[in-house]
């Protein structure tokens, strides 16, 4: 969840700035003697890497907004008093800020974490976690979230995104410049063939580079799992990544969507392998097991 809805912003927002700077006429260099490729590529690193940047500035609104999380500002129960409490207790283990605590409506088994530095995140747990795991196991998954908060996923999340926005803005336009000349015979400046296409390149571009961010994302689950080991204990990360992958074999338990801190149902193969958050569970719990900690 926390990926896909940075990769959503994200996307949203290159493309309202690409509408923008279209009808205020910046791509206005592009329409004389060709493609300028030094201007071009200045221009996209700059609005690839602000893009990238405002998504992760808005990520924690966002993720609340989205999953209609409601933060625990005062614990109303017993439960939620022990999930403040043991959040506080791991961040500080982990060396970083005291990051709210939420709880979002979902039968799934589900949590994230999110936030764009260290000492202002969020942490986030869905209803139907908390109702079937045991503590040890719900403590394991929270350490987990807050290995992400402490490792810095989100920082380096936006950095690789914002080398991946500066690519599709770049060969975007390229590719719009290309068919605008030679496919519709438009040698002064650029016509609507040209706006079209590199919009169009620009989408289909974005989803196809996202397959190097969803790789940063499985790389890094392994990293959390063992924080999350580190935090609340080898025995319970296991359980909790066991009971998440017996609920994923349940059908109707998880739906065929990615999950936060789960998977989608089994193992993908093939080109849908690249589009995955996570890696599959089994291969988790091996390199869980088989980690020197």
């Amino acid at each position: 969840m926390r990926i896909l809805l940075f990769l959503a912003t994200n996307l949203a927002v290159i493309l309202v700035a690409s509408f923008t700077l279209r009808l205020l006429g910046v791509d206005s260099y592009l329409s004389q003697q060709g493609i300028n490729y030094s201007s071009l590529l200045i221009f996209a690193a700059v609005f690839g890497f602000t893009g990238a940047f405002i998504s992760l500035l808005i990520s924690k609104p966002m993720a609340k907004w989205s999953t209609k999380a409601r933060v625990i500002d005062s614990p109303r129960t017993p439960a939620e008093r022990w999930l403040v409490d043991t959040v506080a207790e791991l961040a500080n283990k982990a060396g970083i800020g005291m990051p709210e605590v939420a709880i979002f409506p979902a039968s799934q088994s589900n949590a994230f974490a999110t936030g764009w530095k260290k000492n202002d995140s969020l942490v986030a747990v869905s209803e139907g976690l908390l109702h079937r795991f045991n503590k040890d196991e719900i403590r394991a998954v929270l350490g987990h979230e807050i290995g992400h908060v402490a490792n810095g996923d989100m920082v380096t999340l936006t950095l690789i995104q914002g080398v991946v926005n500066t690519f599709v803005i770049f060969a975007s336009r390229v590719i719009g410049s290309f068919v605008d000349r030679v496919v519709f015979k438009n040698e002064n400046g650029h016509g609507i063939g040209f706006f079209v296409v590199s919009i169009v390149a620009e989408i289909v571009l974005g989803i196809l580079a996202s397959t190097i961010v969803f790789w940063f994302s499985r790389r890094r689950e392994f990293r959390a799992d063992i924080a999350g080991a580190q935090l609340a204990g080898r025995g319970a990360m296991i359980n909790a990544l066991a009971r998440l992958k017996q609920e994923s074999e349940v059908p109707d338990q998880m739906p065929d969507t990615l999950q936060a801190f789960g998977i989608n149902r089994g193992a993908r193969a093939g080109l849908s392998a690249l589009f995955m958050t996570h890696p599959p569970l089994e291969d988790r719990i091996a390199a869980l097991q088989n980690a020197n900690l």
